[in-house]
């Protein structure tokens, strides 16, 4: 139906033109040609589409709105290719124009789709004529030494579904799944396996993965009420992040074991996806951390090394920090989305200028272009204007992303 869709708008306009020229001239001097306002019909008795584009010409015309439409319906019964396409018209109410399909059009019009594999929808190309642009569509994205819930199953039926249509429309598509496989709940989930169940850290499939949880609950609350198991977990997350061969291995058995039980339910979704997970990015984090010292954006505030935004700020109105190095030296998760939202919007062949898109988060709309920090203090430095496209730097997707928010399914 958008063909025809399409072509009733354009001899709609058409009829607009023809029986208002001076108002159509106007309007397109204006930069705001007449606007039929084709929808279709709220109501099947009122046929397949309704023209509304009457209704806004009453004012500027000094014309009652249905007289208005009868001049675009004496227009339309004069235009050959318009009999041919529909029945005559109908003006209703205060002058609305009722259209209804010629059912011979309509029944050729399907069986031109059933005839065409594509059921005749263009590919992205076919209709913009340039070739389509790279998409990223971040979905799932579960939790190592985790299983997954609900919300994750929401994203990945929807981040699916997003890619499918994507590729569809011919769009390259990067299927991305960020798992949560860094980070401190490793430091304390290592560090609690090492007292309770040393054999999970150097065995594979030691324990199951209903254990694994059993074993982060019980970690999580050790490290909420133990500040010396705290510390301990700290800097085991320092050491893995910086490579140590023991603590690697015991990373390496939870993710492997994790990642098969979830391939099993993506198997059974018929779920493609490609994993880069968090720890993906961990040769990346000391490159943000430079760019932002050289753009003078970085401050130290209590031996952290943290970015202030613009516009966030606590209850106490005090401006919130995005921590990017912590004290101890280690990273966290914001280092990492930093360093994920700079390498998406690299270079080709895997960088992609469309924003990822995060399917399924409550808060997708939160990662959208925004005044960029980063950008602000690069301009404030150089002749060059701040990108009227989203930097890659990340700071900018951060400033809003680091704003206190309700709970979200997928990360």
């Amino acid at each position: 139906m958008l063909r025809i869709a399409q072509t009733l708008e354009a001899q709609l306009r058409s009829a607009m033109e023809r029986a208002f020229p001076q108002a159509a001239e106007a309007a397109l001097a204006a930069g705001e040609p007449l606007d039929p306002q084709l929808a279709p019909a709220s109501k099947p008795e009122f046929g397949d589409f309704q023209a509304n584009g009457a209704l806004p010409l009453a004012k500027p015309l000094g014309q009652a709105p249905r007289a208005i439409a009868a001049a675009l319906v004496e227009q339309l019964q004069g235009d050959a290719a318009f009999t041919a396409l529909c029945l005559e018209p109908q003006i209703a109410g205060p002058g609305f124009i009722n259209l209804t399909l010629r059912p011979e059009r309509l029944a050729a019009e399907v069986q031109r789709r059933l005839g065409d594999p594509r059921l005749g929808v263009p590919t992205a190309a076919e209709q913009s004529g340039v070739a389509p642009a790279p998409v990223v569509v971040d979905f799932s994205s579960p939790n190592i030494a985790k299983e997954m819930h609900v919300g994750h199953l929401r994203s990945t039926i929807i981040g699916d579904s997003l890619a499918r249509v994507l590729e569809f429309r011919g769009h390259p598509v990067l299927r991305l799944n960020h798992v949560g496989d860094w980070g401190t709940q490793f430091g304390m989930l290592i560090t609690h396996l090492k007292q309770v169940a040393p054999q999970a850290l150097d065995t594979a499939d030691a324990v199951d993965l209903g254990d694994l949880v059993a074993f982060y609950r019980q970690a999580k609350a050790r490290f909420d009420d133990d500040e010396a198991f705290q510390t301990t977990s700290r800097e085991e997350v320092v050491k893995l992040q910086g490579g140590d061969p023991v603590s690697r291995k015991a990373w390496q058995l939870l993710c492997d074991q994790s990642r098969r039980e979830f391939q099993k339910i993506y198997d059974r979704l018929d779920i493609r996806l490609s994993e880069r997970g968090e720890s993906f990015y961990n040769p990346y984090l000391e490159a943000v951390v430079a760019d932002l010292t050289a753009t003078g954006l970085l401050v130290t505030d209590d031996g952290a090394r943290c970015v202030f935004l613009e516009g966030v700020s606590g209850k106490d109105g005090k401006a919130l920090p995005v921590i990017v190095q912590k004290s101890d030296g280690g990273f966290n998760y914001a280092t990492t989305d930093l360093a994920a939202i700079r390498y998406r919007f690299g270079a080709p062949p895997e960088g992609s200028r469309w924003p990822a898109a995060p399917a399924g988060c409550p808060r997708a709309a939160d990662w959208s272009t925004c005044p960029s920090a980063w950008c602000r203090g690069r301009t404030a430095r150089s002749s060059r204007p701040a990108p009227a496209t989203p930097c890659a730097c990340g700071i900018c997707w951060m400033r809003r992303w680091s704003a206190p928010r309700p709970t979200c399914a997928v990360a």
